[in-house]
């Protein structure tokens, strides 16, 4: 009887505790989002949390120039590569990575930055791999929600694109079988 009675507390609280987790996975105000490009057996993948506009001043404003940025939303974004990668004039050897951002009025960079596993904001800058040139375009249109991309040219090399509010970051892509 005791047996029957701490099995059904138990039961109670594992059922109440899914029900908190995925209710906090409805309400969460970026959702958590993932990209891939799979191509020959090399496997590339984004996660990141994607927040949305909501009428905010983004860039200068809640994204603030020359300071580094989780490039997102709350955990901090991770980039997975089964291949050595080219990302620019950069390699990145396979593994797992945070990517960053440095937002500049004119100019940014994307952080390929060793620490994973971490939340958004814990940046440590002497984990980085390397600092990468993004080419900085504005957009006709406004943007609403984060958007990261992968955007094949062919079977190796493609744009790694992030576009939110009225800007699109793009750097090239390579990787060899």
């Amino acid at each position: 009887m005791r047996n029957r009675i701490v099995l059904t507390v138990l039961a109670g609280l594992l059922v109440a505790g899914l029900g908190v987790v995925l209710d906090a996975q409805r309400q969460r105000a970026s959702p958590h989002e993932k990209t891939q490009a799979t191509v020959d057996g090399a496997n590339l993948s984004i996660e990141y949390g994607r927040p949305y506009v909501k009428g905010r001043k983004i860039f200068g404003g809640l994204v603030p120039w020359g300071t580094v940025w989780r490039t997102g939303a709350n955990a901090a974004t991770t980039l997975k590569t089964n291949v050595d990668l080219t990302l620019g004039e950069t390699v990145v050897p396979k593994g797992t990575y945070t990517l960053y951002t440095l937002p500049g009025e004119k100019a940014w960079k994307l952080v390929v930055n060793r620490q994973t596993g971490q939340w958004g904001t814990e940046y440590d800058p002497k984990m980085d791999l390397a600092r990468v040139d993004l080419k900085v375009e504005t957009r006709p249109d406004l943007l609403e929600a984060f958007t990261i991309s992968f955007l094949p040219e062919d079977a190796f090399r493609g744009s790694l694109r992030i576009s939110w509010e009225r800007l699109t970051l793009s750097v090239p892509y390579a990787y060899r079988r």
